[in-house]
């Protein structure tokens, strides 16, 4: 039975299993009690009960050999057996009749089908560099672990579709009942579209291009949080059928879809429509995705681990690389979205609470609305996963469109933005390092302003596009845009100088409150359901009032030695708001070099700064989070300096008193506070409960100044969390590889931009020199010893005193990837793929004659003879051979047996588009490339 404290049964009806095969007359061990016998040499006695110990599996016997020969044995376990699988198990081994056979065929079978689940992610590749093609399998196949993979192309089964249909809104599947049964059993996501767009359900539409066939994905997490757990959801244990599903974080599942979309880019849509369509009103995400829906933290009163927040700066930078990749693959896409209302709002039972409060106390902002939660979960039970949908004062769903969506998302960083100094955290969580999490309330993030530099240039381009004189936003929404777009506008003209700290606070004010009071508004009443016309043009003026304030924080945050401020912390008063700096952290490195802001010069400028800073950690070539330090022992922390301890009338007397309730003295003479303190809210209580004593006047005059020493004894204003006070994951001394490859891909951008603008020569080299060093630094090609594991699997981190820790399931993977297929030249633009290799090394190409294979789209193992002077990977799952030739060009063979060839090295957009669409009308794609085009 299973140990449980409810006074009810509880019985255990699922086992874990062990056999062996191989082994004659073995004895079997069910625990370690015995092993010190066996070590020395004693006779062990069988085990078949073992109570009150660990559980395990040992075999014991006696094998003579001979000279030269061998003897094999196999160890098998399994988990989550039913009684009758155990039967079955046993049976098997009683038969013995080719046991070892079918285990082999078996395990081959399973390899086999795990390798065509990478290659549908094109995880093959074949060139020179084994080792480089094996980290891009580890990392493929990392990456669909976490975001999953699609089950078959682009193939739809009615079935499931059907299913996820009537899970997300029973009403919009009985009321469509002839558009599902109009469908054929299995069909396209291209032929849904076309029936989608058509349909005048708005919910139809939303739901069917939200509509995501994945597989294989699966929760995941660091075990020892009580919250995570391995959820691996793939067949249905009672009739063995497949099942279509996934979950996870908001983070871990958007930004593996970012790989997977480039294999996979007319799925791009639906990555889009569930990104946007699981966000909230006033701008902000839940925590969990699933292929049901979303869910959102609560608070549990019994749980130490409840709380309750929004992330920031992924979900711009998420958000904007999706927005990238449709415009490439798909261009003009995103306009034909400007007029449809197909997006909704996700109902969060968060309430940010009014600015005046949050300006009080940043760190405790969000109030949990248990009515309003009891009252989605109902809704969501009885209607299905759309239950957890705004509703209007009609109590139907709210309906936007794209624009509306994508201002909500923008007006929540932009009424946030405190001149000069970034992004304010004030929605109780950190960003993407989740050991800053003490920056929350006065952390100001340069990090989320530098994404959004690049989100609003994106935005301004689309805008620009754009034929539509006007677009329809909600009344509400339309009147808070207009209140922000008129701060900008009414302060623009301090950005000629430095903004003093009375002006940054008038601006904050503003901001704050124009997002508040649409906040309460909606909390209030909701949304009224009438729509404004909105002038595209002023829209354009909004995103260029707002990239000027941006890149104006972006030049007042580059400090003296050329890096820049990845996070500030804020200082409130009445009549101010004052900026400190905290120390360099790579972090902002990478984001400045994503923004697109640097020129190829400034780019430089950083990454010499860089190389040259506290950042960087020799022995492994590579870079910290933030620069490693020395903490204070014991004895060298918590001593207030005498003039401190003298100044206070309080600690005098109490001194005296021989009261340590606040201060005590050592025999030495040395003050320190209390040692019960951890922060100053416990020096705040323990002062509130003295102002009840006869201390209670000398507390009213000194409780400020109390507070003032506090602080300046512990420098708890600038602490960042757990990250400054622990030596491993994102620890002091601890390179933490996802943001290393972060660097990487954003110093890749930035040599192919120099490449792109003819930059000087000089410049692009050394950028180049510094994009092969973050490459060697990450650590394919280092040794086993150096790189502390098999550097041909990703690791999440490596502490100053160990070697690489945490294999696999990291987000470095999705990065890792990207910066792949961008060494291989791969590119999108304006709907045409094309390949230039100008980062590619002539040693990756073949010395001899290989065979490369791989899985075709149909699922068929198939091969393709390399000669020298070659190598192949595949793209969207169609084979590509790069060969050097003295003339640029390349040949596509066509599955009718015709072939097309091309002068220039960039497809048309047909032949792309069959690609993409994955049809197998394109056999194989012959790339010719120059010498001299590569890299030596």
């Amino acid at each position: 039975a299973i140990i449980v404290d409810k006074a009810e049964p509880s019985e255990a009806l699922k086992a874990n299993i062990a056999w062996s095969v191989g082994l004659e007359n073995v004895t079997h061990l069910l625990s370690a009690t015995q092993l010190k016998k066996f070590r020395q040499k004693q006779s062990v006695q069988g085990e078949q009960d073992i109570k009150g110990e660990k559980g395990a599996y040992f075999i014991s016997t006696d094998i003579a050999l001979a000279g030269h020969s061998e003897k094999k044995w196999v160890i098998v376990a399994d988990v989550n057996q039913s009684q009758s699988q155990v039967v079955e198990i046993c049976e098997l081994i009683k038969d013995k009749t080719g046991l070892e056979k079918q285990l082999h065929d078996d395990i081959a079978a399973g390899t086999q089908h795990l390798i065509q689940l990478v290659a549908a992610a094109d995880g093959l590749q074949f060139t020179a560099d084994k080792l480089t093609d094996t980290r891009h399998f580890s990392n493929v196949l990392f990456n669909i672990m976490r975001g999953g993979i699609f089950d078959d192309n682009y193939q739809i089964e009615k079935g499931d579709f059907v299913r996820y249909l009537t899970k997300a809104n029973k009403e919009v599947t009985a009321r469509n009942g002839a558009f599902i049964a109009g469908l054929a059993e299995a069909f396209n996501q291209s032929e849904l579209r076309g029936l989608l767009v058509k349909s005048e359900d708005p919910d139809l539409a939303r739901l069917g291009m939200e509509y995501l066939p994945l597989k294989f994905s699966r929760r995941h997490g660091d075990p020892s949080r009580p919250w995570n757990y391995f959820s691996i959801n793939t067949r249905d244990e009672t009739d063995g059928s497949k099942i279509l599903d996934y979950e996870g974080n908001w983070r871990d599942l958007f930004q593996n879809w970012e790989a997977l979309a480039c294999s996979y880019p007319e799925f791009i849509e639906g990555m889009i429509f569930k990104f946007l369509n699981a966000s909230t009103f006033d701008g902000y995400n839940p925590y969990r995705v699933t292929k049901d829906g979303f869910d959102w933290e609560t608070i549990e009163p019994d749980n130490p681990w409840s709380y309750i927040g929004y992330w920031g700066d992924h979900q711009i930078i998420y958000l904007q690389k999706f927005l990238e990749i449709i415009e490439k693959y798909q261009p003009g896409t995103l306009k034909s979205y400007f007029e449809k209302d197909w997006f909704v709002y996700a109902a969060v039972p968060y309430l940010i609470k009014p600015y005046h409060e949050v300006l009080k106390n940043p760190k405790d902002t969000i109030a949990f609305d248990h009515e309003w939660d009891k009252e989605i979960r109902e809704r969501r039970n009885a209607l299905g996963a759309d239950g957890a949908l705004l509703t209007a004062e009609n109590r139907k769903i709210y309906h936007v469109n794209f624009l509306e969506k994508i201002l909500a998302t923008v007006l929540a960083k932009v009424s946030n933005l405190i001149p000069e100094a970034g992004i304010w955290m004030n929605t109780q969580r950190p960003e993407w390092n989740d050991a800053n999490n003490a920056l929350v309330g006065n952390g100001v993030s340069m990090v989320t302003l530098y994404y959004l530099r690049r989100f609003m240039k994106f935005f301004q381009r689309v805008l620009e596009g754009a034929t539509l004189e006007s677009a329809a936003l909600s009344v509400e929404l339309a009147e808070y845009y207009h209140h922000v777009r008129e701060t900008l506008q009414d302060f623009h003209p301090l950005l000629v100088q430095s903004i003093s700290d009375e002006d940054r606070k008038k601006i904050l004010d503003r901001l704050g409150l124009a997002a508040s009071e649409y906040r309460e508004a909606i909390y209030q009443n909701g949304f009224c359901g009438k729509k404004r016309g909105t002038s595209l043009n002023e829209l354009k003026t909004f995103a260029q009032l707002s990239l000027d304030f941006i890149e104006h924080a972006i030049r007042a945050n580059q400090r003296a030695d050329k890096l820049y401020h990845a996070y500030n912390l804020m200082t409130a008063n009445d009549t101010a708001v004052s900026i400190s700096h905290l120390s360099e952290m790579l972090e902002g490195q990478v984001a400045v070099l994503s923004s697109g802001y640097l020129s190829p010069e400034e780019a430089l400028d950083v990454l010499n700064a860089l190389k040259n800073s506290a950042l960087f950690r020799d022995d492994q070539y590579s870079y910290l989070l933030y620069p490693n330090k020395d903490l204070q022992g014991f004895l060298k922390k918590n001593i207030i300096p005498q003039s401190d301890a003298q100044s206070s009338e309080l600690i005098r007397q109490m001194i005296s008193d021989g009261n340590t309730a606040i201060v005590e003295r050592d025999i030495k003479g040395a003050y320190h506070f209390n040692g019960n303190f951890k922060n100053a809210n416990d020096l705040s209580t323990a002062l509130k409960a003295l102002s009840e004593t006869k201390y209670s006047e000398l507390v009213r005059k000194d409780t400020e100044l109390l507070l003032e020493i506090f602080e300046q004894v512990f420098h708890h204003k600038a602490f960042t969390g757990r990250s400054g006070t622990f030596f491993s994951y994102e620890g002091l001394g601890s390179i933490y590889w996802h943001m290393v490859s972060k660097l990487h891909l954003a110093v890749q951008e930035c040599c192919l931009k120099a490449i792109a603008e003819n930059a000087d020569p000089g410049v692009t080299g050394r950028l180049l020199e510094h994009y092969y060093e973050i490459e060697a630094g990450i650590g394919v090609h280092k040794s086993p010893e150096l790189y502390g594991a098999f550097p041909t699997d990703p690791y999440s981190h490596t502490p100053l005193h160990r070697g690489a820790q945490q294999p696999g399931m990291t987000g470095q993977v999705k990065e890792d990837i990207l910066v792949r297929f961008g060494a291989l030249g791969v590119f999108v633009e304006g709907g045409k793929l094309s390949f230039n290799p100008s980062l590619l090394r002539k040693t990756e190409f073949l010395e001899q004659q290989q065979t490369f294979e791989y899985v075709n789209i149909r699922g068929e193992k198939e091969q393709i003879l390399l000669q020298p002077g070659t190598l192949g990977f595949t793209c969207c799952q169609t084979p590509v051979v790069y060969a050097i030739q003295d003339k640029p060009g390349l040949e596509v063979v066509l599955t009718n047996g015709k072939s097309l060839a091309f002068d220039s090295l960039i497809l048309d957009s047909d032949i792309s588009r069959q690609i993409f669409q994955r049809n197998g009308a394109v056999e194989k794609i012959q790339v010719f490339v120059e010498a001299h085009a590569l890299k030596d």
